[in-house]
Formats: structure tokens, C-alpha cells, sequence
């Protein structure tokens, strides 16, 4: 299995000033594109001792700060980044030949901009929430529909105002950037932005 990528490559004069700027612009292209969920990323975690895991979110918000998504905040992804608070993101969009690396260091967001962003989700993913110990072992899917069936009797057709405790958001801040994009015969583009000190970037090309 193997395909060729003919698309245009990606040279220093194509960047943005800035890797939020270069993001936003991607990530226009490729909702514009209408690829499936364009906002999905592949967060990656470890344990302190370095065991790693994997698993695809949704980024729920960008700025020049950095990623914020927003999970079970004692789920497996929850407790390794409360341990070992630092992860890599992915974006794969494939179908354009292009991907974005992204690493740095993650931290909670505001109690007040998690509530925010909880009261805007539909009534399901809101009971959801509640009613998923999430990462934990269950016995079956009863226990799932009975978790549910007890929190949305608790609050009604309305669902939770507001989050359990034990869930928030979660910000990267970059220390890299990188844009990928496929170009033929392997040898492809990619150019990383990389925090040389607080407020001043690099750009660097890296070997494919």
C-alpha cells in the first residue's frame, strides 16, 4: 500500500509569520476541502516511567496561547498529563497530503472557560459526561445505558447545567510546529516552527 504525493510542496516563502497564523490558514483549507471532521487530532500522552498511549480528540480551540480540547480529566489521557504534563498532537489530513506536528507542554484552562464551553454541548454529550467513568472497566453496555438512564432521571429532560469536577479542558502550548506536505518520490516538505525563547520563533526545515 503506497501513494504518491503530486501535490505542490511547501517552501519558506509559502509560511505565515506566525505557526498560529500557518495553522488557521491549514485548517481553513481543509474544512473548505470537506474533509471529515478537520478538527480531529491524535493527542499522544506518557507515563512518567514513558509508556505511551494514543487517541483521537476533537480541538475545540485555537489561539496565538495554543490547542485546547476538553476530556475526562481521569481518564488515562487525564491522570498520564496530570503526571507528566507535556504531549504531541497530529493532525492527519491525509486526503491534502498534509499533517501538523505539534508539541509543548499541556495545562488545565479556566474552571470559568470549561463551564462556558459545557453549557454550549447538546443535552446528550452533557449527561455523557456525567454518566461516563471514563478509561474505566465496565461490566457491560447495561452499565453504560444505566449510568445514563440514572444521571438523565437526576437531571431531567434538560440535562447538567453544569460539569462533574472531574472534567475540564486542557491547553498545549507549542514549543513546535511542524506543517507537513507530501511531495513525490518521499522526499517531502516539512518546515517546524520551534520556540527559540518566550516570544521569538525559529523556522526550521527538517529532512523527510
Amino acid at each position: 500500500m503506497r501513494r504518491d504525493y503530486a501535490r505542490s510542496g511547501l517552501s519558506e516563502a509559502d509560511l505565515a509569520p506566525t505557526w498560529f497564523e500557518q495553522f488557521e490558514g491549514w485548517l481553513a483549507a481543509a474544512v473548505a476541502a470537506g474533509l471529515p471532521e478537520p478538527n480531529a487530532m491524535v493527542l499522544a500522552t506518557a507515563t512518567p516511567a514513558g509508556r505511551p498511549s494514543a487517541r483521537t480528540v476533537l480541538l475545540k480551540g485555537i489561539d496565538e496561547a495554543g490547542f485546547v480540547w476538553y476530556t475526562n480529566l481521569t481518564s488515562r489521557k487525564g491522570t498520564e498529563l496530570a503526571a507528566n504534563p507535556y504531549a504531541s498532537l497530529v493532525f492527519p489530513w491525509h486526503p491534502m497530503g498534509r499533517q501538523v506536528v505539534v508539541t509543548g507542554p499541556v495545562a488545565p484552562v479556566s474552571r470559568a472557560q470549561t463551564e462556558a464551553y459545557f453549557a454550549r454541548r447538546p443535552v446528550d454529550s452533557r449527561l455523557g459526561a456525567w454518566a461516563s467513568a471514563q478509561s474505566t472497566v465496565v461490566a457491560d453496555r447495561g452499565a453504560l445505558d444505566d449510568a445514563l438512564a440514572e444521571v438523565t432521571a437526576r437531571f431531567g429532560a434538560d440535562g447538567p447545567a453544569g460539569p462533574p469536577a472531574h472534567w475540564g479542558g486542557l491547553r498545549l502550548a507549542p514549543d513546535t510546529v511542524e506543517f507537513w506536505q507530501g511531495r513525490h518520490g518521499r522526499l517531502h516538505d516539512r518546515l517546524r516552527y520551534r520556540a527559540d525563547r518566550p516570544g521569538d520563533w525559529v523556522v526550521e526545515r527538517l529532512a523527510p
